[in-house]
């Protein structure tokens, strides 16, 4: 059983960084696909940043603005967040899955992950 909470969401202003913190608990190997995903009011969730075996993939919405990091322990995955602008306002989740065969981190859709935190909440205000 994996448990994953999440921390680090708040207020801040346009072109403001925030980092947020994935606390897993629980065995993750290492064909992990770990994921931050978001959802905006009135919006789907989508995906955002991945991380398995140190390899990182990002939409291309936060391309150059976001960066996936985990720490050596395996028990804590970030995500830094720069130069913030409004449409980044949104619910972000932590999320993991095993890979079955064929399927990809990156191209991984919110219902194919198994596990999720209670999510954090970021809003940048223009």
């Amino acid at each position: 059983q994996v448990q994953l909470v999440e921390s680090g969401g708040g207020s801040v202003q346009a072109g403001g960084s925030l980092r947020l913190s994935c606390a897993i608990y629980g065995y993750i190997p290492t064909q992990y696909c770990m994921g931050w995903l978001r959802q905006a009011p009135g919006k789907g969730r989508e995906g955002v940043a991945n991380f398995i075996s140190g390899n990182t993939y990002y939409s291309d919405s936060v391309k150059g603005r976001f960066t996936i990091s985990e720490d050596n322990a395996k028990n804590t995955l970030f995500l830094q967040m720069n130069s913030l602008n409004p449409e980044d306002t949104a619910m972000y989740y932590c999320a993991s899955t095993t890979l079955s065969s064929g399927s990809r981190c990156s191209q991984l859709l919110p219902a194919d992950y198994d596990y999720w935190g209670q999510g954090t909440q970021v809003t940048v205000s223009s």
